[in-house]
């Protein structure tokens, strides 16, 4: 049996590459230096650009796989977008604000390659999970340029949209039992003191300390029964984010625990493919 078929082309070649190196940084106690890498899906278009969304794995600041989520994310590519996952230095690599000035130096890759990855430079957007989700809040709040050192410094590491999941907001309020408790906490480790006992210095680098009228659109999305970062932490960024006139959109998932897989269902990447292409196109 044969059959002759015609295929109207029309949406682009779609192509993944891994371990691009975007920076360079101390390492081994700083005898040495190593790349921060990352992965890109990008639509091989010549008569087109398109927005860019830069993703941020979770895992505590303590580990981090920018591979882990690339079958998720290359439906978001084939949605209109260039997708990102970075790399950034975990807690036991370095302490803050490494890992921010580590995301930071990726998006301004990003804008010097513009041309390479069809990228539409005045359009990024920013997601992740966790420790990713602060990273995500901590990248679109904060744009004080003494974070962005490195490379491509010409280039802005501002982005146009946010959409953390489950973020550590107020890393110096969670309930800890005692001060012990929060010594061996992620949020002490990354801020290399006690938060318990450092309250300032921990609400120094929270996301909420850094709201201002000018934020750019928030979709924050939580599960309503976290068990690791408690619910509370989405609700106190959204409301200051509210109060200052933001343009703000709370996700409760209801019952939804850290990670669940609520958060790998279709239904609520459409939301989000919906949110990206509402603010970025």
């Amino acid at each position: 049996m044969r059959e002759t078929i015609t295929v109207a082309v029309k949406e682009p070649q779609f192509c993944v590459v891994t371990d691009v190196a975007f920076a360079q940084v101390d390492a081994w106690y700083g005898h040495t230096r190593r790349d921060l890498k990352m992965d890109i899906i990008y639509p091989e278009s010549k008569d087109k650009k398109y927005p860019c969304i830069v993703w941020i794995c979770g895992g505590a600041w303590l580990t981090m796989d920018k591979s882990a989520h690339l079958a998720y994310l290359s439906e978001l590519a084939r949605s209109g977008f260039v997708v990102a996952s970075v790399e950034y230095r975990t807690s036991n690599e370095a302490q803050y604000p490494s890992q921010l000035t580590d995301v930071k130096a990726a998006v301004r890759y990003l804008r010097a390659h513009s041309e390479r990855y069809r990228i539409d430079s005045e359009h990024f957007g920013v997601m992740g999970e966790s420790a990713g989700g602060y990273l995500t809040s901590m990248t679109a709040l904060v744009n004080d340029k003494k974070y962005d050192v490195g490379e491509y410094l010409k280039y802005s590491s501002k982005v146009q949209a946010a959409c953390p999941w489950y973020p550590p907001t107020d890393i110096g309020s969670f309930p800890y039992p005692s001060a012990e408790a929060a010594a061996a906490s992620p949020e002490s480790l990354l801020l290399g003191k006690n938060v318990a006992l450092n309250r300032e210095e921990a609400l120094a680098i929270s996301p909420v300390t850094y709201v201002t009228p000018d934020a750019p659109p928030f979709m924050i999305i939580h599960g309503t029964e976290d068990g690791t970062v408690p619910f509370t932490q989405g609700e106190l960024l959204h409301d200051k984010l509210e109060e200052a006139g933001c343009d703000v959109k709370l996700v409760a998932i209801k019952g939804a625990n850290h990670a669940d897989m609520q958060f790998f269902q279709k239904e609520l990447w459409e939301r989000i493919i919906n949110f990206f292409h509402e603010k970025l196109d």
